[in-house]
């Protein structure tokens, strides 16, 4: 831990509020962190009494130190904070690129791949009284120290200069007698507050929208953004810029035709500006004839995503003070477009994968209707719950429910082995119990091969340890798998049950009886070997297939299949067709929890005709 000038390395008193985050090095990190360190200073004002203004000024250092880190290292980020006894805040923030210096508090240019301006540690030199930078082996912390109350800034406008920059930032009238202060602890709130609000969008044409927003009109008469092409790398200034505001709406469809005549040219490198951007006068009418405007790139991660550009009628120039507090506005506008675009981009990964993971249709089979549920708890990510309905030849019919353990691309994984390799061995001919024999040994030996892999990479890299993502998960899959054969009178079923919810059968007079017995999960035991059962469905008998979101669904401590409730809630379906059973158990199940899925769901109804 860095060498703070308090008394941090002492036994903490008991009335000091402390606290630790480790939060990945993304553009929501200053966003928690804010949060975080907010919630613990609303603990503060019983221990000490800590004044707003300190408040407002602990956000703004505990943002742009965040920031820093998250911008220049892009590691993970330790943000430690205090609340010491005489209400002073202390606020240390470490990441593990020590090679990388924070950004020069004068402004000089620092030793970074892209170049990076704005208020930065400018903002931590003017509100703390004290801070530092502690390097270590693989490691840099940056600390700072805010007494009780807060720091007069010595730079400051004198009152009346406040006011007329102020009058320019936030020009609504109302707001004239509290606008002295603003410029120095407001607009740094204000900066605050906008990365909380565009830190929380995974759309990047509502963060655009925020943005002006934002800006129109407390900073500016009217602006507009470009966003860049990503596949083609160019600026979308062909097409005219993706969203315009102006103060006066009836403004903005003329102040559009304007800009699409003069894309901006940004010059070459990733400097974010400001750059002198040509005067649209004769698009804002006889009022707006003179006035400045300017465009700030938009760089997030060493990639330019696109130019914001605003104006001001009746300036020759923007206050340094505004000028500097767009750039640093226009820092964060970036990083939520890099981060809704990596959104995206991994949204429709998933979407393409989960398509390629269930079937595109489910079978029809002669005599027996079927009804399938399936609704995964995590809209933007591969479910683990997975289902399937094919025909296998010589008039048979398979079917299938699974569950693999964990979600995301490693559950993505287990469902594209297994699912294939169902279908396959059906095909073949080969019978319930040995298609779960050989795919239980299937799972077995890709754990070992990728085992092995690992193995191999820590050999090759030297004994070091070898970052891969999460790092090999064991491939656990519970399954249900079952073949079935009309026959004249009914429907031969045989199933077998491998650490899965087991199969209920629901007679028309509303018996309830279990189809199968439990058995080993696959993945599991080497050389395990497992048996099926067969039963005759009958005209009328359903079998329900259940993943344990069903049974497992909870309302408190409870479960949904407490007490056989599974059992009890299928009873009560005795006449019902198959998709009314489905629609039923689904709803049952919903209004059980009272809330939003907390597991992915699949069910599958097939009923003898």
């Amino acid at each position: 831990m860095a060498a703070i000038p308090t008394q941090r390395d002492s036994e903490p008193r008991a009335r000091e509020v402390r606290g630790r985050a480790t939060l990945p090095g993304s553009p929501l990190a200053p966003g928690a962190a804010r949060a975080l360190v907010r919630s613990a200073l609303a603990e503060a004002p019983a221990v000490s009494g800590i004044s707003a203004r300190l408040v407002d000024d602990a956000m703004a250092v505990v943002s742009e130190l965040v920031t820093n880190a998250v911008v220049h290292a892009g590691t993970d980020v330790e943000v430690d904070w205090l609340v010491e006894e005489t209400g002073a805040f202390v606020v240390e923030v470490g990441d593990r690129h020590p090679s990388r210096a924070p950004r020069d508090p004068l402004g000089g240019d620092g030793p970074y791949d892209t170049p990076e301006y704005g208020r930065g540690l400018r903002l931590v030199t003017t509100l703390a009284e004290s801070w530092g930078v502690t390097y270590r082996a693989g490691a840099k912390t940056v600390w700072a120290r805010l007494p009780p109350g807060g720091v007069e800034d010595p730079d400051a406008p004198a009152p009346d200069a406040a006011l007329e920059v102020a009058e320019d930032l936030a020009p609504q009238p109302q707001r004239a007698d509290g606008d002295r202060d603003w410029l120095g602890r407001g607009a740094l709130s204000f900066l605050a507050e906008a990365s909380d609000l565009l830190a929380g969008q995974l759309d990047e044409n509502l963060v655009t929208a925020l943005t002006g927003q934002l800006i129109v009109p407390r900073l500016a008469d009217w602006c507009a953004v470009w966003l860049e092409d990503e596949a083609t790398v160019r600026g979308g200034a062909a097409d005219g810029p993706d969203r315009v505001w102006h103060a006066s709406e009836n403004r903005i469809e003329e102040l559009r035709c304007a800009l699409e005549k003069e894309p901006p040219c940004p010059h070459e490198g990733l400097r974010s500006g400001p750059e002198p951007y040509p005067w649209p006068g004769h698009a804002l009418g006889p009022q707006g004839t003179d006035g400045t405007a300017l465009s700030y790139r938009l760089v997030a991660g060493g990639r330019p995503l696109g130019t914001l550009v605003i104006g001001r009628c009746g300036l020759l120039g923007f206050p340094d003070e505004v000028t500097g507090l767009v750039e640093d506005l226009g820092r964060r506008v970036a990083l939520a477009i890099g981060a809704a675009r990596q959104y995206a981009r991994q949204a429709t990964i998933s979407a393409v994968l989960q398509r390629g993971l269930l079937p595109g249709a489910v079978a029809e089979i002669p005599g027996v209707s079927s009804a399938l549920v399936y609704e995964p708890c995590d809209k933007g990510g591969p479910s683990g719950d997975f289902y399937d309905l094919f025909p296998a030849g010589d008039d048979r019919w398979c079917f299938a429910v699974g569950d693999v353990q964990g979600k995301g691309p490693e559950a993505a994984v287990v469902i594209g082995l297994a699912r294939p390799w169902l279908r396959l061995l059906a095909r073949e001919g080969y019978r319930v119990a040995d298609v779960l024999d050989r795919l239980n040994q299937l799972l077995l030996d890709d754990a070992t091969e990728a085992a092995d892999a690992a193995a191999r990479a820590l050999v090759a890299a030297g004994g070091r340890p070898v970052v891969t993502g999460d790092g090999p998960q064991t491939r656990f899959l519970s399954l249900l798998y079952g073949e079935l054969t009309p026959y004249d009178g009914g429907i031969r079923c045989t199933l077998a049950s491998a650490g899965h919810p087991l199969p209920l059968v629901l007679s028309p007079d509303g018996t309830v009886r279990t189809a199968a017995g439990p058995q080993t999960l696959l993945g599991v035991v080497e050389d395990e070997t497992y048996t099926s059962e067969t039963l005759d469905l009958r005209p009328g008998d359903s079998l329900l297939c259940v993943t344990d979101g069903v049974t497992e669904r909870r309302s408190g401590s409870r479960q949904f299949d407490d007490g056989d409730g599974l059992a009890r809630a299928l009873s009560g379906c005795a006449g019902l067709s198959a998709e009314l059973i489905a629609e039923r158990i689904r709803r049952l199940v919903d209004d059980f929890g009272g809330g939003p899925l907390e597991d992915d769901l699949a069910l599958l109804v097939l009923q003898a005709e």
